[in-house]
């Protein structure tokens, strides 16, 4: 696991922040529509605590004092409105058709986000670990940042079909929304462990199976 302190850290500040930081940071992804939050219900249940980073983000791009000068400065005075809130459909419009506009809003929100999940975590002592709930965690080098990573996966179909239900969009919008994240597979490939969200396999015998797993891992 990379180390989470900075350069500018003293000595005490890292041994501090170590103290609070024993337990595991697990991370966990999967494609849109494959029940990452599903999952995460089960997991809760448990008692383990997880971070919605997606969420979070939503919540820090209004309330960050700095990352809502940042996008303002990108995007101009129309990016929130009269009351303060996000201008979500402004920004999706500008961002869609400009990869490069994409890239340095990302680059003001995941900083944010990362600040946001050490200070959760810092906070939490006496858990065995907790999770980290997140769309992107490979595509944003998060996974680098983190103890293990476990991934949702459900076949295709079934995915396209849960978020044509859950959004009211067509299966065309949803499958270009697909093109824009890291193919499954590869997701596969590059997780510590997988959970199978087809409808046919146990999701809690397959998250007890990682919990049990998780908690006899000591740092």
């Amino acid at each position: 696991m990379q180390t989470r302190f900075s350069k500018k850290s003293t000595f005490f500040e890292q041994c501090i922040l170590f103290l609070f930081m024993q337990h595991l940071i697990i991370g966990i992804t999967g494609g849109i529509g494959s029940g990452k939050t599903t999952v995460c219900q089960i997991f809760e249940a448990l008692g383990i605590p997880v971070y919605y980073a997606d969420e979070r983000a939503k919540w820090l791009m209004v309330h960050d004092p700095e990352l809502k000068q940042g996008i303002q400065d990108l995007f101009g005075a129309m990016a929130y409105n009269a009351e303060g809130q996000l201008n979500r459909r402004y920004i999706a419009q500008i961002v869609f058709n400009n990869p490069q506009q994409l890239q340095q809003l990302n680059a003001l929100v995941h900083p944010a986000v990362a600040r946001d999940a050490e200070a959760w975590n810092r906070a939490l002592t006496d858990v065995p670990y907790t999770l980290r709930e997140a769309a992107l965690i490979y595509e944003a080098g998060i996974d680098k940042h983190l103890d293990k990573v476990i991934v949702v996966t459900a076949p295709m179909p079934l995915r396209i079909q849960r978020v044509v239900q859950r959004d009211q969009v067509t299966p065309a919008e949803v499958e270009a929304r697909m093109a824009q994240q890291l193919p499954e597979e590869e997701k596969v490939r590059r997780a510590d462990y997988v959970i199978i969200n087809d409808g046919a396999q146990s999701l809690i015998t397959q998250v007890l199976k990682i919990h049990r797993a998780l908690c006899s891992i000591r740092k």
